[in-house]
């Protein structure tokens, strides 16, 4: 059975996380890890291993991390994107390619078309993939525009179909860029373009393969996870989660 800690599911870090690099070797050593803590789901946060202690507010640790999510993925240096819950998630290079063979979306843009076809993504998330493999890189306004969901009813799809394709892994953030007086957008791009090396790798990896290099780093953080549990987070069958952990 899984028990929470005294902060949450937070794991020890010898240190306060004060700078990109350092946040990156905390990336590396968990392998993924949710951006703010997740409520009553054990992952780590960057948050916490910046700030020591839970949330209070908008506050100058909010502010670092909400930026080290933008310059990250921008840099190669992590992957991130709304994965966990459909919240902020980061994922180390190291483990990016067996979350991309787990979910079977290593995949190249021209490949958009059959996904869409198999049912693997609506029709609102193919024209944003396609989008984005059309003209690179887009800001939220500009990829709303190009795919024509400028309405509130528009952005509303936007947002679902993001989410989808986020949750699948086919798209990243890439910085940000001030659109408008208001917060900066996010830029979203397709993880075949800013991480080539892991798509490849990807696809040397079998799916099963994949959920037991998960499994194994996902046991090094919390010991007593049971298979429920992982299946529960990851979206695996208990089956699955059973034959991970038995590997």
């Amino acid at each position: 059975m899984l028990v929470r800690r005294k902060q949450a599911y937070e794991i020890p870090w010898p240190r306060r996380v004060n700078t990109p690099a350092e946040a990156v070797r905390f990336i590396d050593h968990v392998g993924f890890c949710a951006l703010f803590p997740l409520r009553n789901v054990a992952l780590p946060s960057l948050y916490y291993a910046v700030a020591k202690r839970p949330p209070t507010g908008w506050g100058k640790h909010a502010q670092l991390i909400w930026k080290w999510k933008d310059e990250l993925p921008k840099k190669r240096r992590a992957f991130y994107a709304k994965y966990f819950k459909g919240r902020g998630t980061f994922i180390s290079l190291k483990l990016l390619p067996h979350f991309l063979a787990m979910h079977g979306t290593g995949v190249q843009p021209p490949e958009a078309e059959a996904f869409y076809e198999a049912g693997r993504v609506s029709h609102d998330a193919l024209e944003l993939w396609q989008a984005l493999a059309k003209h690179g890189p887009l800001a939220t306004l500009e990829l709303r525009h190009a795919c024509k969901m400028e309405t509130q009813a528009g952005n509303k799809r936007f947002k679902k179909a993001m989410l989808e394709l986020q949750g699948l892994l086919i798209v990243t953030h890439s910085g940000a860029e001030q659109e408008t007086e208001a917060w900066a957008s996010n830029r979203f791009d397709l993880v075949a373009r800013v991480f080539p090396q892991p798509v490849a790798q990807a696809a040397k990896i079998s799916a099963d393969d994949a959920r037991t290099a998960i499994a194994v780093k996902y046991r090094t953080l919390y010991p007593s996870a049971s298979p429920a549990h992982m299946a529960r987070l990851f979206g695996w069958t208990k089956a699955q989660a059973v034959t991970a952990l038995a590997l």
